[in-house]
């Protein structure tokens, strides 16, 4: 049980990436209180808890009942933090009003970003839901085995909440001119990682 649990770890650590989330997490919420930031946090990190879990209890039998390819799902996941890695390039450049056009940013990230792009698919993206089906289907059989795979799984997750957490005290510390540009960089390097999930998901349906 506990080598399963060491490998189940890592292997969400891994497609989770907890440290590269709470590095965004600043870029992803310019002008956010730290309350509002950490109301985001919690949501996000939850609802991608119940996505993970769901996908490691039901995930299989879902997907082959829609008849759904993990390739299909890394393209996907691909094209949509694609457009959101491109808005955060270029969506914040406007002549318009200051006031009016932060307003609006506000709102749209107050509803939107704990769902789109943390919880999904940055946190329960193709990677992590692929793992959760196949670490769980690897443990069939095996009660221990699976809880200590879900249990793995919510320690990563724990873990990420609390650094999403420390990573307030960061935003405090870039000033607007710094969030911008973290913001413009993170949204390139969110470009490079959708590219990457297409490749990664044409590549995996030629062979599937």
């Amino acid at each position: 049980m506990l080598k399963t649990w060491v490998v189940a770890f890592a292997t969400f650590f891994v497609t989770i990436g907890p440290v590269d989330l709470a590095v965004l997490l600043p870029a992803l919420t310019p002008g956010m209180s730290a309350a509002r930031r950490r109301t985001t946090a919690v949501k996000s990190v939850v609802l991608a808890g119940l996505i993970l879990f769901c996908f490691a209890l039901f995930g299989n039998a879902l997907l082959q009942y829609l008849g759904i390819s993990l390739p299909a799902m890394r393209i996907a996941g691909g094209i949509l933090l694609l457009l959101f890695g491109i808005t955060m390039v270029f969506g914040q450049q406007s002549g318009r009003s200051r006031s009016t056009s932060e307003e609006e940013l506000e709102a749209v990230r107050k509803e939107d970003i704990s769902v789109f792009p943390l919880a999904t698919p940055l946190m329960a993206g193709p990677a992590s839901m692929g793992a959760a089906v196949l670490l769980m289907a690897e443990s069939r059989g095996e009660p221990m085995q699976q809880a200590a795979v879900l249990l793995a799984l919510a320690a990563v997750l724990l873990v990420t909440l609390m650094l999403f957490l420390l990573s307030t005290r960061v935003q405090k510390r870039l000033g607007v001119t710094g969030q911008y540009v973290i913001s413009r960089t993170a949204g390139v390097l969110l470009t490079a990682l959708a590219v990457q999930f297409l490749l990664d998901g044409l590549r995996a349906s030629a062979l599937w």
